[in-house]
């Protein structure tokens, strides 16, 4: 699933400035043409779908009352999903002001929503992509995350 959303946003999405209007069907044809499986890419759009819902609603509904000061504690499946890297990577971009609490919350419902058994480092990058390239008022903060992925050097970040 991860192949069909990098390749979906790497096609349509980053490197289109005007309105994304594509056929579902046509898409469907084309990605199976790729050679995805049609389960996949059935899951990859209702992932998108559900990234544009969360785009659409009130930030508040992830955010009782989170102070600036408030720490992230990750339940037992997140941990598990998202190891120690990951999380730090996450943290790291919080303290930078690439991640506020909002977007935050919004990469880890779309990981945890991924139909996969194994998260990478590079596969959350993608993911925080994504999200931030969505987001509505972010384009900054996706400038910064966009020049860490692409102009980093391998290696740590943090």
């Amino acid at each position: 699933m991860m192949d069909i959303l990098m390749y979906l946003f790497e096609t349509y999405i980053q490197h289109n400035d005007v309105e994304l209007t594509v056929d579902q069907d046509k898409l469907e044809e084309e990605l199976l043409r790729a050679g995805f499986y049609q389960q996949d890419i059935y899951k990859a759009l209702q992932w998108l779908e559900q990234l544009a819902i969360l785009q659409e609603e009130d930030g508040g509904s992830y955010l009782l009352s989170s102070g600036s000061a408030s720490m992230r504690v990750y339940t037992t499946i997140e941990s598990e999903r998202l190891d120690v890297q990951c999380r730090g990577f996450i943290l790291f971009l919080e303290q930078i002001n690439v991640l506020n609490c909002e977007t935050r919350e919004m990469i880890i419902d779309r990981i945890m929503e991924l139909d996969t058994s194994e998260f990478s480092l590079d596969d959350l990058k993608w993911v925080i992509l994504m999200v931030l390239f969505n987001a509505p008022g972010n384009e900054n903060a996706y400038n910064q995350m966009e020049e860490l992925v692409y102009n980093t050097e391998q290696g740590m970040l943090h």
